[in-house]
């Protein structure tokens, strides 16, 4: 019921309310969301609506709140919030396999030069890959964490 691109038309309790169901019945430990820097409306009200829907006390399981880069969405972004990923994750073995993948969302695929190429994804994930010491990672923000003695984190 939430239009692509027009999150701003509706009110961010609504978009809460959406969401904290889910969390409530999944109880995740690990949640990835957008980047709040993010160019576009509907990926900077779904980090505040997230964040929001997991303040603090009110999941009992959750260790780990990152938010992702969307190539071209958060780079383009709003200045001075800008992605500077701090956990990255080493995906030189699956990286053929996320190309592969991402073939079937044709649509959000461009043609290069364009960084939502599939030559301008495989070569992020090098970069990242080279500025963390690894053939190939995936990176993120941590927006929270949480050591957990009764979830063993």
């Amino acid at each position: 019921r939430f239009e692509d691109n027009r999150f701003d038309r509706h009110d961010l309790l609504d978009i809460i309310k959406a969401i904290e169901p889910v969390f409530k019945r999944h109880q995740p430990r690990m949640v990835f969301t957008n980047h709040p820097g993010d160019l576009n409306i509907d990926h900077r009200r779904t980090f505040e609506a997230v964040i929001t829907a997991l303040r603090p006390g009110t999941q009992k399981r959750l260790t780990h709140l990152f938010s992702l880069e969307v190539p071209t969405s958060t780079d383009w972004g709003l200045p001075g919030n800008v992605f500077q990923p701090n956990w990255f994750v080493d995906i030189h073995d699956v990286l053929e396999e996320k190309l592969s993948l991402l073939k079937l969302y044709s649509s959000e695929l461009k043609e290069d030069p364009h960084p939502r190429s599939l030559q301008g994804i495989r070569e992020r994930a090098l970069q990242w890959g080279r500025i963390c010491g690894v053939k190939a990672a995936e990176a993120f923000v941590l927006q929270r964490h949480v050591a957990r003695s009764d979830n063993n984190e």
